[in-house]
C-alpha cells in the first residue's frame, strides 16, 4: 500500500524528508508527523499515514493525537516562563506556594527538584483508580499528605504522571486559573499553535487514538522504586482514548498536539523567538543547564542527567545531542529535541507506541537527518 506523505520542507532538510519516508517504508510508523524549526523559520513540517491501524484513514494537517510525556516539555515551559516573570522562583520550597505541601518531610522540597524529577514523589502511597486521575483536587491533596520516597534532591526518579500536578497545582496557586487554561492564553495563543492541555470537544473528532504497543520487558535489575509505582493507578495506553482522558487535565501525559505545535512552541528556547513571539529571556533558556540530577534513574533505570525541567547530553541513550541541548519523549516513542547552539528545535510524534520513553529509533533517525542538515 502506498503511504500517502505531506506537508513542506526546506530543501536542506531533505534528508529529514527521506528519513520520515523510511521509518513508513519498514513498516515502524502507522501515522505521523514530524517539524524542525530552525533560527525561527518552520522548516520542516511533515505528515503522513494514517490515523487508524486499518489504515484506512489518512492522517491531515491538523490531525492531533496524545502526546504523553512530551506534555512535560510544555509543563517545564510554563515554569520557566513564570520564572522569568519574576512570579516564580525555582530555587524557592514548594510549600511558598502551596502551603498545604510543606508537611511529612516535604518542607525542603524545591520547585527545581520537581522540575528535576529529584523530589521523591514519583508516585502515590493512597489508591489511586485510573480515573481518579481525573480529578485535580484529590490527587494533588493527595500528594499534599505523602511523605518522599527518598531524601529530595539528591537522585532522579521519573515523575512519572505526578510531576504534572505537582508543577500545575504550582502555577495554579499562582495565577489562579487551571494549568490548561494558562497555557492557552499565555503560550499556545500567542504563538497561534495547536496544542492543548484538556482537550474542548470541538478538538476531539480530530485525534488519532494510539495504537498500544507490546508488553513492556521489565529491565533486569528492576529500579528500586519501579515496582512501588506499578498499578497504581493502572494506566494502559487505550485509557487515552477516552474522551474524559482527554477533557482532563493532566500535564504530564495528557497534551493533544502534532510535531508542528510541539516544534513551535519549544522553539521559543532553542530560537528565542518564533513567529515573532519572545516567551523567554535568554537568561531563562540559560537557567535550564543547571544540572541537578546525574543517574542512573531510580524508577527507569536509565542514564539520565536532568537539569532544570528537561534531560541534558548524556552517554547510553541511543543518541546524541549537543552540549546546549535540552530535550524529553513521550510513552511510545515521540520525542522533542531543542539545541540553542544550532539554533534548531525538532519534534516527532506518532499513533503507533513502540516500546520507549526517550524516543526510538524512528525519532533518532529524523535526528540524525536534521543535526546533519544544520552543521
Amino acid at each position: 500500500m502506498d503511504v500517502p506523505l505531506d506537508g513542506s520542507c526546506d530543501r536542506r532538510f531533505l534528508s529529514v524528508r527521506d528519513a520520515f519516508a523510511t521509518n513508513f517504508a519498514t513498516g515502524a510508523d502507522v501515522g505521523a508527523s514530524v517539524a524542525v524549526v530552525h533560527r525561527g523559520e518552520l522548516v520542516v513540517d511533515l505528515w503522513g499515514g494514517f490515523v487508524d491501524q486499518e489504515r484506512s484513514t489518512p492522517w491531515q494537517q491538523d490531525t492531533i493525537t496524545n502526546v504523553w510525556s512530551c506534555t512535560k516539555t510544555m509543563t517545564s515551559l510554563v515554569a520557566h516562563l513564570l520564572a522569568d516573570r519574576g512570579e516564580l522562583d525555582l530555587g524557592a520550597p514548594v510549600g511558598r506556594y502551596w502551603p498545604e505541601f510543606a508537611q511529612n518531610g516535604k518542607e525542603g522540597v524545591l520547585v527545581s527538584h520537581v522540575m528535576a524529577h529529584s523530589a521523591g514523589l514519583p508516585g502515590w502511597d493512597e489508591p489511586m483508580s485510573a480515573t481518579d486521575l481525573y480529578d485535580w483536587e484529590a490527587t494533588c491533596a493527595k500528594l499534599a499528605r505523602q511523605r518522599p520516597w527518598w531524601d529530595p534532591g539528591t537522585a532522579s526518579g521519573y515523575h512519572v504522571l505526578t510531576q504534572g500536578y505537582l508543577l500545575g497545582e504550582i502555577v495554579r496557586r499562582i495565577t489562579g486559573v487551571s494549568f490548561g487554561t494558562f497555557v492557552a492564553k499565555e503560550v499556545t495563543g500567542p504563538l497561534g499553535v495547536d496544542f492543548h492541555v484538556g482537550l474542548a470537544d470541538e478538538h476531539i473528532g480530530r485525534v488519532a487514538n494510539v495504537i498500544a504497543p507490546p508488553p513492556p520487558t521489565p529491565p533486569d535489575p528492576i529500579p528500586p522504586f519501579l515496582m512501588r509505582m506499578v498499578g497504581n493507578p493502572p494506566l494502559s495506553a487505550e485509557q487515552c482514548w477516552d474522551h474524559a482522558w482527554r477533557r482532563a487535565e493532566i500535564p504530564a501525559a495528557n497534551g493533544h498536539g502534532n510535531a508542528r505545535s510541539l516544534a513551535l512552541c519549544q522553539a521559543v528556547v532553542s530560537c528565542h523567538e518564533v513567529n515573532g513571539t519572545k516567551l523567554l529571556s535568554r537568561a531563562a533558556t540559560a537557567s535550564i543547564f543547571q544540572q541537578h540530577a546525574d543517574g542512573p534513574d531510580v524508577v527507569n533505570g536509565l542514564p539520565l542527567r536532568f537539569g532544570v525541567g528537561y534531560a541534558l547530553s548524556s552517554p547510553g541513550l541511543g543518541f546524541s545531542v549537543g552540549p546546549r541541548a535540552c530535550f524529553w519523549g513521550g510513552w511510545g516513542g515521540s520525542l522533542v529535541v531543542n539545541d540553542l547552539d544550532t539554533e534548531t528545535t525538532m519534534a516527532f510524534v506518532m499513533n503507533k507506541m513502540g516500546g520507549g520513553t526517550v524516543g526510538d529509533e524512528r525519532a533518532y533517525r529524523l535526528l540524525a537527518a536534521t543535526q546533519a542538515a544544520v552543521e
